[in-house]
């Protein structure tokens, strides 16, 4: 235990320390929001990579799914790789640089309103991102929470106040200069996670005919190409979680800051070949949880015999890791959740410096007073996302997807348009903003919390189809 104490206390140090070089390259605004926009291919792919993928998959996703629909959540894996990763790299890399640099943007709401010159898209758009990213959050900092809770046997208290400061003291410094050279020791450190994990689980598990003879024993379709939960859950899951990121602000602001198209074309191998072992590795594992925790020899994960979802990936880690590699895959998670944070938190209090108050109350406001209310605004963020973790408010899979159903349905539609058609118009993007986002309410509201995917999967399909079809009725 001492051992691993000491392990992330380094771990500690060293980002503190990049987190120190990072502020002596901060000078601006621009520096601190976008790291200068001359970010390289390498630092673009992990940070990308690691805000993508964090806690949220490793501790909610791949426990919730892989115990529910068995080997058929690679799906989620593939779709995830091909679509939200290499598709948004190749289809969307080019172009929001080029719009960034023509537009002169930090923000995605500066470019809806730059694209539709619309100001209401602008407001409507930042009160989104702030609201539902509190919750996205606070989902980071529950999955987080929840695995050292149980490797440290940490009160889950004290970690989410561990996490906060900690993230909040390398964020406040440098910004996204220190994010991205933080972000490829992250990427470093979940690429050896990964193969740790995939080993000592195939191994434990007695080889891949064992395992799939195994997971056929308590459920045959727990092995086959779609789970028991059937197909319209499986396909709402592999829709919300890889088509969002066409649209998720954390993961576009990393090419407004991307270097060059050449870069562009490095990062896009790179990301690609990193999520496909990230998250092909994460819904694996998941899926396994069945074989090797029961109620019996594993109480911590089960109440009245049903399971805590959030409960089985940090208890199936400290089941399987041999002691002596544990502390690697806490690295892990560590390192995935801490990047998505620091992302999340950036994204959420340019809403606030940059959108609302430059754009709303002080147009004149200098470089130097930008930067520092950046500063305080991230802090802010934080503490309101930490007060949520401790209320605990849901399963963290419901959590994640209320918030991407919820963004995601508000920018999708608008945002793809906007990049790729010169025939849409203002009318059709406020259209198709609203109207996603409250078909995903609505229906959220009358599914529940079992159907969430669903709500947020029809949220984006409306606010796709209704910027074309009400842009119709606009001025040309």
């Amino acid at each position: 235990m001492i051992a691993k104490f000491l392990v992330v206390i380094f771990y500690a140090l060293i980002v503190i320390v990049i987190g120190i070089l990072g502020s002596r390259k901060t000078k601006s605004f621009h520096d601190f929001m976008l790291g200068g926009g001359k970010v390289g291919p390498w630092m673009t792919a992990f940070s990308y990579g690691t805000a993508y993928f964090s806690a949220v998959l490793f501790i909610g996703f791949a426990g919730k799914i892989g115990w529910g629909f068995g080997l058929s959540g690679l799906w989620i894996a593939l779709g995830n790789t091909v679509l939200g990763v290499l598709g948004v790299w190749l289809l969307l890399g080019n172009r929001i640089k080029k719009a960034a640099s023509r537009y002169n943007i930090h923000t995605m709401p500066e470019f809806l309103e730059a694209r539709y010159d619309c100001t209401f898209l602008k407001f409507f758009t930042s009160a989104a991102i702030f609201i539902f990213f509190i919750p996205y959050t606070a989902a980071v900092f529950m999955g987080l929470s929840y695995l050292f809770e149980i490797i440290f046997q940490m009160p889950y208290q004290y970690v989410l106040l561990f996490m906060g400061i900690f993230t909040g003291f390398y964020l406040v410094l440098g910004g996204y200069k220190s994010m991205a050279m933080i972000d490829v020791i992250f990427g470093i450190i979940m690429t050896a996670g990964v193969f740790v994990l995939l080993w000592s689980t195939i191994s434990e598990g007695g080889g891949m005919a064992n395992i799939i003879s195994r997971l056929k024993a308590i459920n045959p379709k727990l092995a086959a190409p779609i789970g028991p939960p059937g197909f319209i859950p499986l396909f709402s899951l592999v829709f919300l979680t890889s088509i969002a990121p066409f649209a998720m602000p954390q993961l576009v602001q990393k090419f407004y800051a991307i270097k060059d198209k050449r870069a562009v074309k490095i990062g896009t191998i790179a990301s690609t070949v990193f999520a496909i072992l990230v998250t092909g590795t994460a819904y694996f594992t998941g899926a396994l949880s069945r074989i090797f925790l029961t109620p019996e020899n594993n109480p911590g994960a089960f109440s009245d015999g049903n399971p805590i979802f959030d409960a089985l990936m940090p208890e199936l880690l400290n089941t399987v890791i041999p002691e002596a590699l544990t502390v690697v895959i806490l690295l892990l998670i560590l390192s995935a959740s801490m990047s998505t944070l620091a992302a999340l938190v950036l994204i959420s209090s340019s809403v606030i410096t940059k959108d609302f108050f430059k754009g709303y109350f002080n147009k004149k406001a200098s470089d130097r007073s930008l930067t520092i209310l950046m500063r305080f605004s991230s802090a802010f963020f934080i503490i309101l996302s930490i007060i949520l973790a401790m209320l605990k408010p849901a399963v963290i899979v419901t959590i994640l997807s209320i918030s991407w159903g919820a963004i995601a349905s508000v920018f999708l539609g608008p945002f793809i348009w906007g990049l790729f058609s010169k025939k849409v118009n203002r009318f059709g993007a406020i259209a198709a903003s609203v109207l996603g986002l409250g078909v995903c309410l609505v229906l959220f509201l009358m599914l529940g919390n079992k159907k969430v995917p669903q709500a947020g999967t029809l949220g984006m399909i409306t606010s796709l189809i209704a910027v074309p079809i009400f842009s119709l009725f606009g001025k040309k």
